[in-house]
């Protein structure tokens, strides 16, 4: 039997299981079992690719991944800021049900700018009664690494924060992740603890990408399949790149900040083609399932994601809509693209089916890709959800949930803010509010919408009168 052939029997039959079927034949042996490599970006928005159609951008070694396997158009971060989306990603739960729901920690007095209401509670820490998908795969025989940025913890003072770190979460490794939201600098010595401080001129998208190379060399000679988080800092602020990259979008002029941006997304392209050049290197390529993505949309001011509306912070498209690439050959048809939409709580279903584990699907908010990834099918789901009951770091978007079903969105706004409505088909920038066309469609998404906010206890926005005094504006949590 291929290997293919092999892989395309343990997902239908973990498929079977998600199905409701009682029978389980057994776990699949390890040298079936796929490699899992989970590369995520920190703020890279959904046109910000040449392979997303964006010919700004040099990103040669992500457009030849997407030729290689199956690029989605209609993927969502679970939230529009990043540790809601790492939470979601590492448990396969909504943000809401974890209650993380903003960037950590969570300072939302500084970015209320109406002064009439606050935002709901968040977690400042990934709850540890939460398994995470490394936690079960390692329980399952995987080995597990994390390399770059975990970000969900407060900080990294005490040791009641340092229970929070990926190895208390079920990886073996964790090179670089912390607390940290992104490094004071690029450029070594970078100040993040658990990673080495580097030698001047070190860059670091290029010391992770070694550590991730040096991880994957070292388990291809083992027999035992790994899963790999590899979370660069990449592309957060501050936005600094290499000379020799600022060169090749300025010449000899000063660089404008958009060009520091097109170059550092260059940067992040070789340190991930370096990486996945590692894995033909270890002659394991068709053993691994390689996924890519983001954790947000774009940082707005140094990229634009239209035809989308908006950026990073914000509940529109912009601010959620990322880039998706699923690989793996002789599994995965080359060149694909999927129309599906999916989200950020998918990925632990997909890596559990992967890896031919038994799991409850009723676990977990988010859905297994196999039917999309195998077969181009679509998933048996109604709607997908999103909960940001905060201000984000600029101050300026709307607190808010949303639902999708089909082409239609739904956003309830807070704080005295009127609903929308869009259908995405006709309308990807969201212009053309349908609300008052559309009133009893509207009202059917409002009604599922709150069902499910009640469903996933979500935490909502305050009056300042009905707040406790500490968690009022400039008051020390």
């Amino acid at each position: 039997m291929t290997l293919s052939s092999r892989f395309l029997v343990r997902l239908a039959t973990v498929m079977l299981v998600a199905l409701g079927w009682n029978e389980f034949p057994g776990q699949a042996r390890a040298a079936t079992r796929p490699n899992i490599v989970f590369i995520m970006i920190d703020d890279l928005g959904w046109m910000d690719l040449n392979c997303q159609g964006s010919p700004q951008f040099t990103t040669p070694n992500i457009d030849r991944l997407a030729g290689q396997g199956m690029r989605f158009t209609d993927a969502y971060a679970a939230a529009p800021v990043c540790s809601p989306t790492r939470a979601a990603a590492v448990t396969g739960l909504a943000p809401a049900r974890v209650q993380v729901t903003n960037h950590l920690p969570d300072r939302w007095q500084f970015y209320n700018r109406n002064k009439t209401m606050g935002p709901g509670k968040s977690l400042n820490y990934l709850p540890t009664h939460h398994e995470t998908v490394a936690e079960t795969l390692k329980q399952n025989g995987y080995a597990t690494a994390f390399i770059g940025k975990w970000h969900l913890m407060g900080n990294y003072r005490s040791e009641e924060e340092r229970k929070y770190l990926p190895e208390r979460q079920g990886f073996d490794l964790n090179i670089g992740g912390c607390g940290m939201g992104g490094p004071g600098t690029f450029f070594a010595p970078y100040k993040i603890p658990n990673m080495e401080k580097g030698k001047a001129g070190d860059y670091l998208p290029d010391t992770i990408a070694d550590r991730a190379v040096d991880y994957i060399t070292t388990q291809s000679k083992k027999q035992q399949p790994f899963f790999l988080c590899l979370w660069h800092y990449t592309v957060h602020y501050p936005i600094q790149a290499p000379d020799h990259l600022l060169r090749k979008q300025s010449g000899d002029k000063k660089p404008t900040p958009q060009q520091h941006y097109q170059a550092m997304v260059e940067g992040m392209d070789i340190a991930v083609g370096r990486v996945l050049d590692s894995l033909e290197t270890a002659n394991i390529v068709e053993d691994t399932l390689v996924v890519f993505t983001s954790d947000n949309g774009n940082l707005a001011g140094y990229s634009s994601a239209k035809p989308l509306k908006a950026a990073k912070g914000y509940l529109s498209e912009g601010g959620i809509r990322v880039p998706l690439i699923v690989r793996q050959p002789g599994v995965i048809k080359p060149g694909s693209v999927s129309h599906e939409p999916v989200i950020t709580m998918d990925f632990v279903p997909t890596f559990l089916t992967a890896a031919g584990i038994r799991y409850d699907p009723r676990r977990y908010d988010g859905l297994s890709l196999a039917p999309v990834l195998l077969d181009g099918k679509s998933l048996e789901r109604d709607a997908i959800y999103f909960h940001y009951p905060h201000f984000a770091f600029h101050g300026d978007n709307k607190m808010g949930s949303v639902i999708r079903s089909q082409d239609y969105k739904y956003i309830q706004y807070y704080g005295g803010h009127a609903p929308v409505l869009y259908n995405l088909r006709n309308d990807i920038g969201e212009q053309h509010d349908l609300s008052q066309q559309e009133p009893e469609r509207a009202r059917k998404l409002q009604v599922r919408l709150q069902a499910w906010l009640k469903n996933t206890n979500a935490q909502f926005p305050r009056p300042y009168a009905e707040m406790p005094e500490k968690d009022l504006p400039g008051k020390k949590q």
